[in-house]
């Protein structure tokens, strides 16, 4: 089940010129900044309210971030859900025709397993499942 909006995922080209941006838009630091070496990525986090925001730089030419935004300007890279049990998710979304970009779910950010959904299935947005990790 869907539980509410967990964070949106913004691809940045420059992490620090993007996190000096939303540190001074947002009116504060962010809480968190990780490497996510799976994913050839470096995140930083800001928590708005109940949601997040997650900012997302590529650190090699293939990385998914990086890809897209050779493609795509920067701006919006996904939309993340919070659930309470990804692989009942996953199973139900399948079942209702979606399609998954991922059969398992895998360590994310933010202490998180995630599962992403195929934008070509999901009206064209990447979306993103998240269960926190106990």
């Amino acid at each position: 089940m869907l539980l509410n909006l967990e964070h949106l995922g913004l691809a940045v080209p420059d992490l620090e010129a993007a996190t000096a941006l939303y540190t001074t838009l947002l009116g504060q630091e962010p809480y968190k900044r990780e490497h996510v070496a799976s994913e050839a990525v470096d995140t930083v986090f800001f928590q708005v309210g109940g949601s997040k925001i997650e900012l997302l730089a590529g650190t090699s030419p293939d990385s998914a971030i990086t890809r897209f935004l050779e493609k795509k300007p920067a701006g919006i890279h996904h939309v993340a859900f919070e659930v309470d049990d990804i692989e009942a998710e996953m199973a139900r979304l399948r079942q209702e025709g979606f399609t998954l970009l991922n059969e398992t779910p895998k360590r994310g950010a933010d202490n998180k397993l995630v599962c992403f959904v195929h934008p070509k299935s999901a009206g064209g947005v990447l979306v993103e499942l998240c269960q926190t990790i106990k």
